[in-house]
């Protein structure tokens, strides 16, 4: 499946030999006639930006003849162009002469089928388009040649869209991105198809995920689709932003490629790319939100000294500020996009719902929202329990309840937290953060992707009032042998389909974690992506003071984090409630 396929031309102006060239754009249309069963092709080669010594450029090749399983395009440059990034193709350079060749998933073209692909280049003196193209070999004809771009370019390539509006609720009224490449893995496992078309968040996890690769999708190559999917519907697009320095301190199965000191790659390599696309005016009509550093500030709070959970990680990443730099820059950069709205992480109930995490928590989520010149009206919304497991709701016991006397908050499995639940959690979370500056109608996102534990486990009434302790283990969803438990969970299951405005405050239930995919590896495997081998991910594991000492309640025989988990699919599948 083409999974960049646009719109193409009508078979009338193929059919006619058609060539447009305005500003800094070309086209070349091939011979053939539409429907013809021979080589035909149209090139259409378009600088979207363009700087003293760079320019970005946005391809489009349409097949108007047979259909092809791969194709390379080719052409030379009158100058010095040099093509220096490039995604949705592979792209090489000898001399003046380039070739782009598809990719895995964007090969396929039938008659009338499109694929596209972007590159940024460098060339001093005069940027002329290209006057010709090849397709797969056939010379893309053209009659008029191109124009020159224009001779006073800007000094800086743009970077944001014209001003907008943004929604209240961006998910209300809007359909919801379905990942391909995630679709198509949920589908190929028995049963998967009765969840494969749901939406899922796509994470760009390290700098090599913006542009993608051979055979993954890049930022654009998502976007793209997007459009596609798009039609003439409103369309959320949902990024996870998860690259900082040093990233999460305290779980060594999600470290990242940076180093706890590389800010500054942090803001050009990562975060900057990432802005220039979003930025792109190709992408104005979507709706894009950004949940921003999972798993980092919360850390900043509870895994520090002091704390009996703090790891030396954690201890360098809250001396060195680049957490709060880091989000903060961010959230300047992305949320001067008009259709940006960013969700900052806020971790969950049963890691900050606790009278000494909580205030403090949103206390640092303000620091972060105002540092690197934001403002908390950069900041839509808090995403929690992303890539967690924290039940939305417990019916069965309260968090005010009493047994013979004592309070449901004393209980071994509540431990003293304020909150029983993730709705309750977000609910109190957002009202803190309103009281604290931030804007009245900001909005929640839970991901609930999960935490349904359904299955012959769930329970159906409250446990027996024998004690605190059987009255809450009785009564309660959420099977987790610790509320600490975050790795692969066993008997875990989907949990509420994503939907928009589903209660007071809530923006979205979404699955920002795709199902299906590894929280981290059960032993030691290397990898090229800084991720380390963490022993709550081992089954065997005894645990440590952040899961009362306890089994790590995880599956065997789970690969890197973000590789695709068949076993922790399956067991999803069969525990998912409400049901499949």
């Amino acid at each position: 499946m083409s999974r960049t396929r646009r719109t193409s031309r009508t078979a009338l102006l193929a059919a006619l030999g058609l060539i447009t060239a305005t500003g800094a754009t070309a086209t070349a249309l091939g011979a053939a006639t539409a429907g013809a069963a021979s080589p035909g092709c149209k090139v259409d080669y378009r600088i979207t930006n363009q700087w003293n010594t760079g320019f970005g450029t946005d391809v489009t090749v349409t097949n108007t003849g047979d259909p092809v399983a791969s194709w390379t395009v080719e052409w030379v440059y009158a100058g010095n162009q040099r093509v220096t990034q490039g995604w949705n193709a592979t792209l090489t350079q000898s001399g003046t002469a380039v070739t782009a060749k598809s990719l895995s998933y964007n090969g396929a073209l039938a008659t009338g089928g499109s694929a596209s692909f972007g590159f940024n280049g460098s060339y001093s003196g005069t940027n002329a388009v290209p006057t010709s193209f090849k397709l797969n070999g056939v010379t893309c004809n053209t009659t008029n040649p191109p124009t020159d771009p224009p001779t006073t370019p800007p000094t800086t390539p743009p970077t944001t869209p014209p001003p907008g509006s943004r929604a209240d609720n961006p998910y209300a009224g809007a359909k919801a991105y379905v990942n391909p490449e995630w679709s198509a893995k949920a589908a190929a496992e028995p049963g998967g198809t009765k969840v494969s078309n749901q939406p899922t968040g796509v994470w760009l996890d390290r700098i090599a995920a913006i542009n993608g690769s051979p055979t993954s999708m890049g930022l654009r190559a998502h976007l793209d689709e997007a459009l596609r999917q798009k039609g003439s519907d409103e369309l959320v697009v949902q990024l996870v932003i998860y690259n900082l320095p040093g990233r999460d301190c305290a779980a060594l199965a999600s470290n990242g490629e940076l180093g706890p000191t590389e800010i500054g790659r942090y803001k050009t390599e990562y975060i900057d790319p990432i802005a220039a696309v979003l930025a792109d005016q190709k992408y104005a009509g979507l709706r894009i939100v950004t949940t921003v550093e999972i798993d980092s500030l919360p850390n900043l709070v509870t895994n520090v000294s002091g704390r009996p959970t703090a790891t030396p990680n954690c201890d360098v990443m809250k001396a060195n500020g680049n957490y709060v730099t880091g989000v903060g820059y961010a959230l300047k950069k992305l949320g001067s996009i008009a259709n940006v709205y960013n969700y900052v992480d806020a971790g969950h109930h049963g890691w900050l719902g606790w009278d000494d995490n909580f205030g403090a928590s949103a206390e640092l989520f303000k620091q972060a929202a105002t540092a690197e010149g934001s403002t908390v009206a950069n900041v839509h919304g808090f995403i929690v329990n992303t890539a967690n497991y924290s039940a939305l709701k417990e019916d069965h016991f309260r968090i005010d309840d009493s047994v013979n006397g004592v309070s449901v908050r004393q209980s071994k499995w509540v431990d003293w937290n304020r909150y029983a639940d993730e709705l309750s959690y977000a609910q109190a979370m957002r009202a803190k953060l309103v009281s604290l500056g931030f804007d009245a109608n900001l909005g929640m996102l839970i991901d609930t992707s999960r935490n349904g534990w359904g299955g012959a486990a769930r329970p159906t009434t409250a446990g027996p009032t024998n004690s605190v302790d059987t009255y809450v283990n009785g009564g309660r969803y959420d099977r987790r042998i610790h509320l600490g438990n975050w790795c692969n969970q066993s008997g875990a299951g989907l949990g509420e389909r994503p939907q928009a405005a589903p209660a007071a405050g809530i923006d979205a239930y979404v699955w920002m974690k795709p199902p299906g995919e590894s929280d981290g590896a059960s032993k030691e495997i290397p990898n090229d992506e800084g991720k380390g081998f963490d022993r709550m991910c081992d089954p065997t594991y005894t645990g440590n003071a952040r899961n009362g000492n306890s089994m790590s309640g995880a599956l065997p025989d789970a690969p890197v984090s973000g590789r695709w988990f068949p076993a922790q699919f399956q067991e999803l599948l069969k525990n998912a409630h409400p049901a499949l």
